[in-house]
């Protein structure tokens, strides 16, 4: 990691102190509020006599205050840095989240963001807020290590579209978070920079393979924390460190690495996601609308309204019925009733019904990246890859099968059958409630363990969360309770492109299930 960065600890105390109202944030309003904001011209950047920021000191603020803070003149952008720079300095250590520090650049990032705001420049949705990038996507001149110690000489020459369209949007980047392996793992170890804890539980996964991302945010490092997802490595560590995400339609944030050596296969790119995690349901929805403009350098990217027509009378919910060969914990049912309750009485209808076709839906989505797998990138990245690697690999493969082309060709066609029956399944239930995993949060490394666990894991826990990727269906993430000191999220389902959909139902859960990283920040030291 590199050195850490000498900060003005006087500001940053000065601003951790400083309290007052927090910001109202309408349900909808968000981008709307700070669009209307940023094309006002604006008075240079000291302290407004009138302007007062939320309470708690600001590395505990949502992005949506944060952005709101700085553009008012209740905070600088370069304290706000400090302030997550000092935060991450005193927790990271213990959780190896961050696992590139990129203070000295955040904080020049931080006054180029405050002469600009002085100059009465435009600013973007969020300018001065602090972020970080999975290390797994081009950051301009860093290798793109992945995980993987021989992936030093990817040097990214140029931003992946996600990282751009933050920078874009005035969002300072202030570190770079652990991944497993070529971000193959569901749990975020690997020999180049280790092992990645959870904040609230050192004896259960962060989760993958964006675990350094999700621990970082819930401890309160950065307001945003860019991840991706092609098998659930954004809902389950989402569902592991109790915060929220969305796992967006397939085409909605446009992906591309300058730094691979080869194109992805066609499926890999079907069924993989960038997307974002936040403490708040609003910042992932404002980050959403940063992540989601256009880069002509993504030829899947589809300019689809975020946004889509309200259905017709109270929204139906289907409480998704569970496999009778899935065994759900105790703890598990009782917070997917707590959000049912939570949604009817926010003014949901919720049945409980049987969803199309779980089981194949998962074995489709098991065997067409096994398969591709294998043929295109096994073999390499079995040469540079560690031994825990090969275990959990193996474990991944013993689920699938082997398919010759005319099976192949067979399984694409079966994921457009698989496609269309949850569309017309949306047409009557807009919304789906499923659970992340069926059971308690597993160890660190469970995945090591043996084939038989990986299998058990994959199928038996967590196949609510891998099955959507084959279909590109957008999924969010929003923590419901804690049991035994342990966060337990829910994931609501919706149709193609209504990731609003979504998230309007992980708010309206997150308003009366509350923030519970809250909970998490009052225990650690």
């Amino acid at each position: 990691m590199a050195k850490k960065t000498a900060m003005k600890k006087n500001a940053s105390k000065k601003a951790a102190k400083t309290s007052g109202k927090k910001s109202p944030v309408r349900k909808g309003a968000v981008a709307k509020t700070i669009k209307k904001t940023t094309k006002r011209t604006v008075a240079p950047a000291r302290k407004s006599a009138t302007a007062r920021p939320p309470k708690g000191p600001a590395w505990q603020w949502s992005a949506v205050e944060t952005a709101a803070a700085i553009r008012a003149g209740a905070i600088s952008a370069v304290e706000t840095v400090e302030a997550h720079l000092e935060r991450m300095h005193a927790v990271n250590p213990r959780l190896n989240a961050v696992v590139v520090d990129l203070g000295e650049d955040a904080l020049r990032a931080g006054h180029a963001a405050d002469r600009r705001r002085a100059k009465g420049g435009e600013l973007g949705l969020l300018h001065g807020v602090p972020i970080t990038i999975k290390e797994n996507v081009d950051y301009e001149g860093r290798p793109n290590f992945n995980g993987v110690p021989a992936n030093k000489d990817l040097v990214a020459p140029s931003d992946s579209p996600v990282v751009r369209n933050l920078k874009k949007a005035g969002a300072i980047v202030i570190g770079l978070t652990n991944t497993p392996e070529f971000s193959f793992r569901g749990f975020t170890d690997n020999p180049l920079h280790g092992l990645t804890l959870n904040p609230w539980d050192p004896n259960i996964t962060c989760g993958g393979s964006s675990g350094g991302a999700r621990s970082a945010v819930a401890a309160g490092i950065g307001t945003i924390a860019h991840g991706n997802d092609i098998g659930g490595s954004l809902r389950w560590p989402a569902h592991c460190n109790g915060v929220a995400t969305i796992k967006p339609t397939q085409g909605r944030i446009p992906a591309f690495n300058a730094s691979a050596t080869a194109e992805r296969p066609m499926l890999a790119h079907l069924m993989s996601a960038q997307g974002p995690l936040a403490r708040h349901v609003g910042d992932v929805r404002l980050a959403l609308e940063v992540m989601s403009q256009r880069d002509p350098r993504d030829p899947w990217w589809v300019p689809a309204p975020l946004t889509g027509p309200k259905p017709k009378g109270p929204i139906k919910v289907a409480l998704a019925k569970i496999p009778e060969d899935m065994a759900v914990d105790p703890a598990v049912s009782a917070a997917l009733r707590q959000a049912a309750d939570h949604l009817e009485r926010s003014g949901y209808r919720v049945s409980e019904v049987e969803v199309p076709d779980i089981n194949g839906v998962w074995q489709t989505w098991c065997d067409i990246i096994t398969n591709e797998t294998v043929v295109m990138q096994e073999a390499g990245m079995l040469k540079v890859t560690s031994e825990d690697f090969h275990k959990a690999w193996g474990g991944m493969k013993t689920k699938a099968n082997a398919l010759d082309l005319k099976a192949w060709m067979q399984a694409t066609a079966a994921r457009n059958g698989h496609i269309r029956a949850w569309q017309l399944f949306f047409e009557e239930y807009p919304v789906v409630l499923a659970p992340t995993t069926v059971k308690p949060t597993p160890g660190p490394r469970d995945d090591t363990v043996s084939a038989e666990r990986v299998q058990e894991i994959f199928w038996g826990e967590i196949r609510f969360i891998s099955a959507i990727n084959v279909l590109g269906l957008p999924g969010a993430v929003v923590p419901v309770a804690v049991h035994d000191g342990r966060p337990i999220g829910v994931q609501l389902i919706a149709g193609r492109y209504r990731e609003d959909l979504a998230l309007d139902a992980a708010a309206a859960i997150e308003k009366r299930a509350g923030v519970l990283t809250h909970r998490l920040w009052e225990t650690m030291a």
